[in-house]
């Protein structure tokens, strides 16, 4: 189905199997000194075993004072680096150690600090970084060339340097950031000068015949920054300097546009690529988006690039090649661009809140934890009941399957999916409609026998008596007890998404959390006679349970829709003619046509507590528990079918 995706090209000497490569992700995976961990061989091993032809992987050249990354600054690092590369290989995949500065360095015996070529405000620290003297610019081009060497005795078959994100190398090229006026600033050669110096080190230090690429920030989406323009001759030169690959990158962590985003089509960015392969004879590897392997097989079947690049669309599947070569695309886990995992990097890295234990993914529970081995065969074949055809019970119908039990999922409706039906409907959650056949597909492939429109009770159970039952019952939306509740002008985001009610004229949504959020965007889209829509919260932020990441992108998008967004706002009434509020103690009223409820689900424990007793070992899993994301519902589903 894939003959371009699956066919070998070189990269200078380096044969590759296949056109994936694995791009670089902070993990946190390896331990708090910076050196390789068991469970980060572990984690990219797994990514090498299911058929990636390059993967990738940062690491620091430099002393940070952060554990994110692994370290490659000292030899003592170099030992596990060997072991890490040697898994790598033994799965036939080639493997490019990225170095990375982020904004963070230590010089000599200096605690780390912020620098920066220019000393110019940072969003994201909420810092002035201080500019860098040239000794230090030649001690950092000194490090890049002492962790090449290192990369190289450790096995690496290649090194990338990291020219993007706005992280320190970038900050260097881009006009807007490097407003210094010697050598290392001013025109486009000052402004990439520490750049190829670094390569110049690499090459002497590790070889000239070992391979050197570039990531480089193609279009900075940043006013007055770096442009596809200036990226054009920027490749030219770092081809002349003899780099041998280059990555396509776009954005700053402070750019308006964001790239990890359900809103983000798929692909969007390839042409950043392509431009970049007009103009240079070595091989390009598009990025960002690239989740999809029919959208892989196209750009390639153009020869819009030579690779294509992947992150989390391996984090969420490590088996994502092979299912394409082995013809199971249907059964490949989507990643869903929740950005969930770069939110828990970002929080931890710049906002500080919480214990940093690595990134997880909202689609697969084994990320980070592949060393363990939760699908082990089981030594005692059961017979498990699951009641719920929802992500939780789909997942622990999958889960326990694999494990060799006989699994029967009971739902009582027509089709799969409980909130996954809705999940999908608004706009940009297309992919969550993927994830819903994923998750029916993985479990009916595994021997999961799936009984639709089939209720069941206690007295079905005890009769049937399974050695397991898990109940995953799902909840149903909360309606609060409040005055004009029943009221015709009120219905339920869950009505207006599937099309069982229809809104019009001025629309006020009640609940600012993802669902009423979504549904307002939804509403807005239909059109249809809407003349306004207002979200009300009662909290004093919108969408909190959205990823911190891509929270200001999506609220930006309603506020241009037009849509008002009230805040700290409590409905005490609804009235014919829209609702009386409280707003930090002062009364008000919304004027409005239509009502929709947006307040969360409720589970009712006297349904769940119904089954006790009923089998020998009994589990309840995700909203019939407490209502939460697909993550959780996902992760319980798994780890329920992997112990029983």
């Amino acid at each position: 189905m894939f003959p371009h995706l699956f066919t070998p090209l070189k990269i200078g000497y380096l044969e590759l199997p296949n056109r994936i490569a694995m791009l670089p992700m902070t993990t946190g995976y390896c331990e708090v000194d910076g050196t390789v961990s068991n469970r980060f061989i572990d984690f990219y091993a797994e990514r090498a075993r299911g058929g990636t032809g390059l993967i990738i992987i940062p690491f620091t050249p430099v002393a940070t004072g952060s554990p994110l990354e692994a370290g490659i600054f000292h030899d003592r690092f170099v030992p596990g680096i060997k072991r890490l590369t040697i898994a790598i290989a033994s799965h036939g995949a080639r493997s490019s150690c990225q170095l990375i500065i982020a904004y963070h360095v230590a010089f000599g015996d200096r605690p780390p600090e912020a620098v920066a070529p220019s000393a110019l405000p940072n969003r994201i620290l909420g810092t002035v970084p201080r500019s860098m003297s040239k000794e230090e610019i030649a001690f950092i081009v000194g490090q890049y060339g002492e962790a090449a060497r290192r990369a190289r005795e450790g096995g690496f078959d290649a090194v990338e340097i990291l020219v993007g994100a706005g992280y320190l190398l970038n900050r260097f090229l881009s006009p807007i950031s490097n407003k210094r006026d010697d050598a290392y600033g001013g025109s486009l050669e000052g402004r990439m000068r520490i750049i190829l110096e670094i390569i110049e080190r690499v090459k002497e230090t590790a070889g000239e015949d070992f391979h050197v690429g570039v990531r480089l920030n193609i279009d900075e989406q940043m006013p007055g920054g770096h442009t596809v323009e200036d990226s054009i001759a920027v490749a030219s030169c770092l081809e002349k300097a003899g780099v041998k690959y280059i990555t396509a990158y776009t954005g700053w962590h402070e750019s308006s546009i964001p790239t990890v985003a359900p809103s983000v089509p798929k692909g969007a960015f390839v042409f950043l690529a392509e431009k970049i392969k007009a103009a240079v004879s070595i091989p390009l590897i598009a990025s960002n988006r690239i989740n999809d392997p029919f959208v892989a097989e196209d750009i390639l079947q153009k020869g819009r690039a030579d690779f294509v690049g992947m992150g989390r669309a391996l984090l969420a599947d490590p088996e994502f090649p092979q299912k394409c070569r082995q013809d199971r695309v249907t059964e490949i886990v989507p990643c869903l661009s929740c950005s969930n995992c770069l939110s828990e990097v970002f929080a931890s890295a710049y906002k500080k809140r919480g214990v940093f234990t690595g990134v997880s993914c909202a689609v697969n529970p084994m990320a980070g934890q592949e060393g363990q081995d939760f699908l082990m065969p089981t030594k005692r074949r059961k017979s498990v009941f699951i009641v719920g055809g929802g992500p939780a019970g789909l997942e622990a119908a999958w889960t326990a399957a694999r494990r060799g039990h006989r699994v029967t999922l009971f739902e009582k409706g027509p089709d799969l999916g409980g909130w996954l039906r809705v999940a999908c409907l608004p706009p940009h959650k297309e992919e969550i409609l993927t994830l819903l056949r994923n998750l029916a597909n993985r479990a009916r492939a595994a021997g999961v026998e799936i009984r639709l429109n089939c209720p069941v009770e206690r007295a079905f159970i005890k009769e049937k008596r399974p050695d397991v039952l898990i109940l995953a019952l799902g909840a149903s939306p909360f309606i609060p007890a409040i005055p004009g509740i029943e009221m015709p002008l009120v219905t339920t985001a869950g009505d207006v998404l599937t099309g069982l009610k229809t809104v019009r004229g001025s629309v006020i949504v009640m609940g600012g959390g993802l669902v009423g959020c979504e549904t307002a965007e939804f509403i807005l889209e239909k059109g249809g006679g809407i003349t306004s829509v207002s979200i009300v919260e009662m909290t004093d932020r919108m969408a909190t349970n959205l990823s911190l990441t891509y929270r200001p992108f999506f609220l930006a998008r309603l506020k241009k829709m037009g849509i008002r967004l009230e805040t700290g706002t409590i409905v005490e009434e609804i009235t014919p003619q829209g609702v009386k509020v409280n707003r930090s103690g002062k009364p008000g009223f919304i004027s409005g046509d239509a009502v929709v409820l947006a307040l969360g689900l409720q589970a009712d424990p006297k349904v769940t507590g119904s089954f006790n007793g009923s089998a020998a070992e009994v589990y309840a899993i995700g909203d019939c528990v407490t209502p939460r994301m697909i993550k959780d519902a996902i992760g319980e589903g798994f780890h329920v079918g992997a112990k029983i």
